[in-house]
Protein backbone atom coordinates (compact mmCIF):
# COMPACT_ATOMS: atom_id res chain seq x y z
CA UNK A 1 0.00 0.00 0.00
CA UNK A 2 0.99 3.05 -1.01
CA UNK A 3 0.37 5.78 2.11
CA UNK A 4 1.13 9.45 2.72
CA UNK A 5 2.11 10.49 6.16
CA UNK A 6 2.04 13.99 7.05
CA UNK A 7 3.94 15.95 9.89
CA UNK A 8 4.99 18.89 10.88
CA UNK A 9 5.64 19.33 14.94
CA UNK A 10 7.51 18.31 17.73
CA UNK A 11 5.01 15.53 18.72
CA UNK A 12 4.62 14.11 15.19
CA UNK A 13 8.30 13.79 14.96
CA UNK A 14 8.13 11.55 17.57
CA UNK A 15 5.19 9.48 17.19
CA UNK A 16 6.15 8.79 13.36
CA UNK A 17 9.41 7.26 14.42
CA UNK A 18 9.01 3.84 15.56
CA UNK A 19 5.57 4.21 13.14
CA UNK A 20 7.33 4.60 10.29
CA UNK A 21 9.88 1.71 10.94
CA UNK A 22 6.95 -0.74 11.15
CA UNK A 23 5.05 0.29 8.10
CA UNK A 24 7.86 0.65 5.74
CA UNK A 25 8.37 -2.86 6.71
CA UNK A 26 5.70 -3.78 4.72
CA UNK A 27 3.74 -0.58 2.36
CA UNK A 28 5.83 2.11 0.59
CA UNK A 29 5.63 5.15 2.58
CA UNK A 30 6.26 9.18 1.38
CA UNK A 31 6.59 11.24 4.04
CA UNK A 32 5.57 15.27 3.50
CA UNK A 33 7.07 17.37 6.43
CA UNK A 34 4.93 20.71 6.70
CA UNK A 35 7.29 22.90 7.91
CA UNK A 36 4.84 23.77 11.11
CA UNK A 37 7.62 23.46 13.11
CA UNK A 38 10.49 25.35 11.22
CA UNK A 39 13.02 26.31 13.83
CA UNK A 40 16.23 23.46 13.46
CA UNK A 41 15.87 22.95 17.41
CA UNK A 42 12.69 21.90 16.97
CA UNK A 43 12.64 19.88 13.89
CA UNK A 44 16.12 19.22 12.17
CA UNK A 45 17.35 17.48 15.66
CA UNK A 46 14.76 14.90 15.92
CA UNK A 47 14.37 13.89 12.43
CA UNK A 48 18.54 13.59 13.18
CA UNK A 49 18.18 11.94 16.77
CA UNK A 50 14.88 9.44 16.18
CA UNK A 51 15.98 8.27 12.61
CA UNK A 52 13.44 9.59 10.94
CA UNK A 53 13.68 9.06 6.66
CA UNK A 54 14.45 12.55 4.84
CA UNK A 55 11.07 14.05 4.04
CA UNK A 56 9.76 13.64 0.75
CA UNK A 57 8.45 16.44 0.71
CA UNK A 58 8.97 19.94 2.95
CA UNK A 59 6.13 22.15 2.44
CA UNK A 60 7.89 25.01 4.81
CA UNK A 61 4.75 26.58 5.81
CA UNK A 62 6.16 28.46 8.87
CA UNK A 63 4.52 30.22 11.50
CA UNK A 64 1.12 32.25 10.40
CA UNK A 65 -2.42 32.66 11.57
CA UNK A 66 -4.20 29.24 12.49
CA UNK A 67 -6.47 29.84 9.12
CA UNK A 68 -3.38 31.18 6.87
CA UNK A 69 -0.98 28.03 7.98
CA UNK A 70 -4.28 25.71 7.51
CA UNK A 71 -5.19 26.55 4.04
CA UNK A 72 -1.95 27.15 3.02
CA UNK A 73 -0.79 23.28 4.24
CA UNK A 74 -4.28 22.05 2.64
CA UNK A 75 -3.52 23.27 -0.38
CA UNK A 76 0.38 22.20 -1.02
CA UNK A 77 -0.97 19.32 0.09
CA UNK A 78 -3.77 18.93 -2.24
CA UNK A 79 -1.08 19.02 -4.72
CA UNK A 80 0.96 16.42 -3.41
CA UNK A 81 -2.03 14.12 -3.92
CA UNK A 82 -2.94 14.68 -7.04
CA UNK A 83 0.89 13.82 -7.54
CA UNK A 84 1.03 10.66 -5.75
CA UNK A 85 -2.22 9.08 -5.30
CA UNK A 86 -1.49 7.85 -2.59
CA UNK A 87 -3.82 4.64 -1.06
CA UNK A 88 -4.41 6.23 2.22
CA UNK A 89 -3.34 9.28 4.21
CA UNK A 90 -1.84 9.02 7.41
CA UNK A 91 -2.12 12.02 10.42
CA UNK A 92 -1.24 12.46 13.93
CA UNK A 93 -2.23 14.34 16.59
CA UNK A 94 -4.10 17.35 16.76
CA UNK A 95 -2.10 20.44 14.88
CA UNK A 96 -3.34 22.52 11.71
CA UNK A 97 -1.21 20.06 10.01
CA UNK A 98 -3.36 17.34 11.08
CA UNK A 99 -6.82 18.55 10.19
CA UNK A 100 -5.39 20.54 6.85
CA UNK A 101 -3.71 17.12 5.75
CA UNK A 102 -7.21 15.30 6.71
CA UNK A 103 -9.37 17.40 5.22
CA UNK A 104 -7.30 17.56 1.40
CA UNK A 105 -7.79 13.57 1.26
CA UNK A 106 -11.25 13.31 2.17
CA UNK A 107 -12.19 15.77 -0.43
CA UNK A 108 -10.29 13.83 -2.97
CA UNK A 109 -11.73 10.51 -1.64
CA UNK A 110 -8.43 9.17 -0.15
CA UNK A 111 -8.56 7.22 2.92
CA UNK A 112 -7.86 8.81 5.66
CA UNK A 113 -6.22 6.82 9.52
CA UNK A 114 -5.77 9.34 12.57
CA UNK A 115 -3.04 8.08 14.67
CA UNK A 116 -4.11 9.57 18.50
CA UNK A 117 -7.98 9.50 17.79
CA UNK A 118 -10.56 10.21 20.05
CA UNK A 119 -9.20 12.57 22.63
CA UNK A 120 -11.35 15.19 23.89
CA UNK A 121 -10.87 17.99 26.42
CA UNK A 122 -14.30 19.42 26.12
CA UNK A 123 -12.91 23.05 25.57
CA UNK A 124 -13.69 23.90 22.00
CA UNK A 125 -11.97 27.58 22.78
CA UNK A 126 -8.54 25.26 21.67
CA UNK A 127 -7.85 25.23 18.09
CA UNK A 128 -6.42 21.61 19.15
CA UNK A 129 -9.83 20.49 20.25
CA UNK A 130 -11.26 21.65 16.82
CA UNK A 131 -8.65 19.96 15.14
CA UNK A 132 -9.26 16.62 16.94
CA UNK A 133 -12.88 16.53 15.96
CA UNK A 134 -13.03 17.90 12.49
CA UNK A 135 -10.00 14.88 11.99
CA UNK A 136 -11.83 12.36 13.72
CA UNK A 137 -15.00 12.65 11.73
CA UNK A 138 -13.72 12.23 8.08
CA UNK A 139 -11.28 9.24 9.02
CA UNK A 140 -11.88 5.81 8.13
CA UNK A 141 -9.19 3.84 10.76
CA UNK A 142 -8.89 6.16 13.87
CA UNK A 143 -6.05 4.53 15.86
CA UNK A 144 -7.15 5.05 19.70
CA UNK A 145 -4.04 5.43 22.41
CA UNK A 146 -6.09 4.46 25.02
CA UNK A 147 -10.15 3.15 26.24
CA UNK A 148 -11.25 6.24 26.87
CA UNK A 149 -10.97 7.43 23.38
CA UNK A 150 -12.58 4.94 22.25
CA UNK A 151 -15.30 6.22 24.51
CA UNK A 152 -15.12 9.24 23.30
CA UNK A 153 -15.57 8.21 19.36
CA UNK A 154 -18.65 5.85 20.15
CA UNK A 155 -20.55 9.19 22.21
CA UNK A 156 -20.02 11.46 18.56
CA UNK A 157 -21.40 7.92 17.03
CA UNK A 158 -18.38 7.01 15.28
CA UNK A 159 -17.98 3.17 15.96
CA UNK A 160 -16.76 1.76 12.68
CA UNK A 161 -12.66 1.89 11.93
CA UNK A 162 -11.97 2.61 15.56
CA UNK A 163 -8.81 0.61 17.15
CA UNK A 164 -7.33 0.70 20.69
CA UNK A 165 -3.87 0.02 19.54
CA UNK A 166 -2.14 2.10 22.52
CA UNK A 167 0.35 4.91 22.15
CA UNK A 168 3.29 5.24 19.38
CA UNK A 169 4.96 7.62 21.95
CA UNK A 170 5.58 4.71 24.24
CA UNK A 171 7.00 2.71 21.90
CA UNK A 172 9.65 6.07 20.83
CA UNK A 173 9.83 6.53 24.35
CA UNK A 174 10.96 2.71 25.30
CA UNK A 175 12.80 2.55 22.21
CA UNK A 176 15.06 5.48 22.68
CA UNK A 177 15.43 5.87 26.93
CA UNK A 178 18.14 3.15 26.76
CA UNK A 179 19.88 5.54 24.23
CA UNK A 180 19.46 8.38 26.26
CA UNK A 181 20.80 7.06 29.61
CA UNK A 182 23.84 5.68 27.99
CA UNK A 183 24.81 8.84 25.68
CA UNK A 184 23.20 12.07 27.25
CA UNK A 185 25.05 13.94 29.53
CA UNK A 186 22.27 16.50 30.20
CA UNK A 187 22.77 16.48 33.79
CA UNK A 188 25.76 16.68 34.15
CA UNK A 189 26.33 19.82 31.20
CA UNK A 190 23.97 21.76 33.40
CA UNK A 191 25.14 20.87 36.95
CA UNK A 192 22.59 18.90 38.43
CA UNK A 193 21.81 16.00 40.72
CA UNK A 194 18.82 13.25 40.17
CA UNK A 195 15.44 14.51 41.61
CA UNK A 196 16.97 17.66 42.49
CA UNK A 197 15.43 20.01 39.99
CA UNK A 198 12.01 20.40 38.16
CA UNK A 199 11.69 20.22 34.72
CA UNK A 200 9.29 23.21 32.89
CA UNK A 201 7.62 23.95 29.63
CA UNK A 202 5.20 26.64 28.38
CA UNK A 203 4.22 26.61 24.80
CA UNK A 204 0.48 26.66 24.42
CA UNK A 205 -1.21 30.15 23.56
CA UNK A 206 -3.66 30.56 26.25
CA UNK A 207 -0.70 30.81 28.48
CA UNK A 208 2.03 32.44 26.20
CA UNK A 209 -0.22 35.22 24.76
CA UNK A 210 -1.41 36.35 27.92
CA UNK A 211 0.82 38.72 30.28
CA UNK A 212 -1.43 37.91 33.13
CA UNK A 213 -1.03 34.14 32.67
CA UNK A 214 2.72 34.01 31.70
CA UNK A 215 4.26 36.02 34.74
CA UNK A 216 1.74 34.30 37.16
CA UNK A 217 3.65 31.09 36.27
CA UNK A 218 7.02 32.82 35.60
CA UNK A 219 6.59 34.35 39.36
CA UNK A 220 5.56 30.62 40.99
CA UNK A 221 8.69 29.79 39.11
CA UNK A 222 10.67 31.89 40.77
CA UNK A 223 9.12 31.28 44.27
CA UNK A 224 10.36 28.27 45.28
CA UNK A 225 13.34 27.12 46.41
CA UNK A 226 14.49 24.03 43.94
CA UNK A 227 16.30 25.07 40.36
CA UNK A 228 13.71 24.51 37.39
CA UNK A 229 14.89 23.77 34.03
CA UNK A 230 13.24 25.59 31.30
CA UNK A 231 13.90 25.10 27.74
CA UNK A 232 11.77 28.08 26.02
CA UNK A 233 9.94 27.55 23.23
CA UNK A 234 10.50 30.17 20.33
CA UNK A 235 6.98 31.29 20.77
CA UNK A 236 7.54 31.86 24.68
CA UNK A 237 10.83 33.41 24.69
CA UNK A 238 8.95 36.18 22.23
CA UNK A 239 6.27 37.00 24.72
CA UNK A 240 8.66 36.77 27.49
CA UNK A 241 10.22 39.08 25.89
CA UNK A 242 7.68 41.63 24.82
CA UNK A 243 5.63 41.65 28.39
CA UNK A 244 9.24 42.56 30.16
CA UNK A 245 9.10 39.60 31.97
CA UNK A 246 12.50 37.52 30.40
CA UNK A 247 14.85 40.02 32.40
CA UNK A 248 12.88 39.55 35.93
CA UNK A 249 13.39 35.64 35.52
CA UNK A 250 15.74 34.56 39.11
CA UNK A 251 18.78 32.55 38.78
CA UNK A 252 17.00 29.18 40.03
CA UNK A 253 15.17 29.13 36.35
CA UNK A 254 17.61 28.07 34.44
CA UNK A 255 16.73 29.07 30.78
CA UNK A 256 18.15 27.12 28.15
CA UNK A 257 17.45 26.77 24.16
CA UNK A 258 14.74 24.06 22.64
CA UNK A 259 16.31 20.68 23.12
CA UNK A 260 16.30 17.86 21.24
CA UNK A 261 13.94 14.30 22.33
CA UNK A 262 16.76 12.45 23.74
CA UNK A 263 18.13 15.59 26.21
CA UNK A 264 14.91 15.83 27.08
CA UNK A 265 13.76 12.69 27.52
CA UNK A 266 17.00 11.86 30.12
CA UNK A 267 16.26 15.44 31.75
CA UNK A 268 12.31 14.39 32.64
CA UNK A 269 13.85 11.05 33.62
CA UNK A 270 15.16 11.98 36.38
CA UNK A 271 13.42 15.14 37.57
CA UNK A 272 11.22 15.67 40.73
CA UNK A 273 8.66 16.61 39.09
CA UNK A 274 7.34 18.10 35.57
CA UNK A 275 5.73 21.21 35.05
CA UNK A 276 3.90 21.93 31.43
CA UNK A 277 1.07 22.63 29.63
CA UNK A 278 1.97 20.44 27.10
CA UNK A 279 -0.14 16.93 26.06
CA UNK A 280 2.74 14.59 24.82
CA UNK A 281 4.40 16.11 28.00
CA UNK A 282 1.78 14.72 30.24
CA UNK A 283 2.09 11.40 28.85
CA UNK A 284 5.92 11.21 28.78
CA UNK A 285 5.56 12.37 32.26
CA UNK A 286 3.20 9.36 32.88
CA UNK A 287 5.01 6.77 31.29
CA UNK A 288 8.66 7.70 32.90
CA UNK A 289 6.76 7.83 36.43
CA UNK A 290 7.23 11.53 37.43
CA UNK A 291 4.67 13.51 39.08
CA UNK A 292 3.00 16.10 36.41
CA UNK A 293 1.52 19.68 37.28
CA UNK A 294 0.08 20.81 33.93
CA UNK A 295 -0.77 24.62 34.11
CA UNK A 296 -3.90 24.27 32.14
CA UNK A 297 -7.78 23.83 33.34
CA UNK A 298 -8.46 20.76 31.26
CA UNK A 299 -6.36 17.66 29.53
CA UNK A 300 -7.24 15.59 27.10
CA UNK A 301 -5.57 12.98 28.79
CA UNK A 302 -7.58 12.85 32.11
CA UNK A 303 -6.39 9.19 32.54
CA UNK A 304 -3.26 10.69 33.86
CA UNK A 305 -5.04 12.59 36.37
CA UNK A 306 -7.39 9.52 37.37
CA UNK A 307 -4.35 8.05 37.93
CA UNK A 308 -2.79 10.23 40.35
CA UNK A 309 -0.31 11.03 38.53
CA UNK A 310 -1.25 14.29 37.21
CA UNK A 311 -2.58 17.45 38.89
CA UNK A 312 -4.49 20.84 36.97
CA UNK A 313 -3.81 23.78 38.20
CA UNK A 314 -4.47 26.58 35.91
CA UNK A 315 -2.01 29.41 35.59
CA UNK A 316 -2.96 30.45 38.93
CA UNK A 317 -0.08 31.26 40.98
CA UNK A 318 -0.64 29.79 44.55
CA UNK A 319 -1.68 26.27 42.96
CA UNK A 320 1.09 26.07 40.79
CA UNK A 321 3.47 26.98 43.81
CA UNK A 322 1.32 25.04 46.01
CA UNK A 323 1.54 21.87 44.03
CA UNK A 324 5.23 21.96 43.40
CA UNK A 325 5.71 22.19 47.13
CA UNK A 326 3.27 19.40 47.96
CA UNK A 327 1.74 16.99 45.47
CA UNK A 328 3.75 14.06 44.87
CA UNK A 329 2.18 11.74 42.71
CA UNK A 330 0.63 8.53 42.92
CA UNK A 331 2.58 4.70 44.44
CA UNK A 332 1.48 2.88 41.15
CA UNK A 333 1.14 3.48 37.43
CA UNK A 334 -1.36 1.44 35.58
CA UNK A 335 -0.89 0.66 31.41
CA UNK A 336 -3.69 3.11 30.32
CA UNK A 337 -0.97 3.65 26.95
CA UNK A 338 -0.20 0.15 25.65
CA UNK A 339 2.12 -2.45 26.17
CA UNK A 340 4.70 -0.40 23.67
CA UNK A 341 3.70 -2.52 20.59
CA UNK A 342 0.93 0.45 19.10
CA UNK A 343 3.02 0.56 16.02
CA UNK A 344 2.63 -2.54 15.21
CA UNK A 345 -1.07 -3.21 15.91
CA UNK A 346 -1.25 -0.01 13.72
CA UNK A 347 0.37 -1.77 10.66
CA UNK A 348 -1.38 -4.65 11.22
CA UNK A 349 -4.56 -3.21 10.77
CA UNK A 350 -3.05 -1.33 7.75
CA UNK A 351 -2.37 -4.53 6.23
CA UNK A 352 -6.06 -5.87 6.87
CA UNK A 353 -7.31 -2.80 5.66
CA UNK A 354 -5.54 -2.45 2.66
CA UNK A 355 -6.04 -6.10 1.40
CA UNK A 356 -10.13 -5.85 1.96
CA UNK A 357 -9.79 -2.29 0.01
CA UNK A 358 -8.13 -4.00 -3.14
CA UNK A 359 -10.70 -6.69 -3.47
Amino acid sequence: MKILSIIGARPQFIKCAPLSRAIRKEHTEILAHTGQHYDPEMSDIFFKELQIPEPDYNLGVGSNSHGEQTGKILIEIENILLKEKPDLVLVYGDTNSTVAGALAASKLRIKVAHVEAGLRSFDRTMPEEINRVLTDHVSDLLFCPTETAVLNLKNEGITTGVYNVGDVMLDALEYNIKIAEEKITALEDLGLSPKEYLVATVHRASNTDSFKNLSSIINAFCDIDIPIVFPVHPRTEKYLKQYGIWDKLCEKVKVIPPLGYLEMLKLMAHSKKILTDSGGVQKEAYMLGVPCITMRENTEWVETVEDGWNVLVGADYEKIRDTILNFEGAKKRGSIFGTGDASEKVSEVLRTFYSEIIL
